[in-house]
């Protein structure tokens, strides 16, 4: 998977679960890992077909892509996790201290 042994992502994303105090599962499903959740929700992780991401996460019909395992923790838990409130960063152009 993506350079990154397949047992490793398994047991990072089980840790996280636990962490999250989310119940779930995660299973190994051929190259990809089975991440579901008690809310009825399943994701599927697996090393991406395109060049640009490293990993792709399926919901439902849905593909997504992700540049690094934290993107994929990150949508794992907006799907598994009701409680969780994602913060966005915003990058722009301006002076560190604010000239006077």
């Amino acid at each position: 998977m993506s350079g990154v042994p397949a047992d490793l992502v398994h047991e990072l994303l089980t840790q996280s679960l636990k962490a999250w105090n989310v119940p779930g599962g995660v299973e190994r499903d051929g190259e990809g890992v089975v991440v579901t959740g008690q809310n009825g929700k399943s994701l599927r992780i697996e090393v991406a077909q395109h060049p640009m991401f490293r990993w792709t996460v399926s919901v439902d019909s849905r593909k997504r892509g992700a540049l690094s395992l934290v993107a994929v923790l990150r949508q794992v838990r907006e799907v598994l996790d009701p409680r969780y409130v994602g913060q966005r960063v915003r990058v722009a152009v301006a002076p560190l201290v604010p000239q006077s």
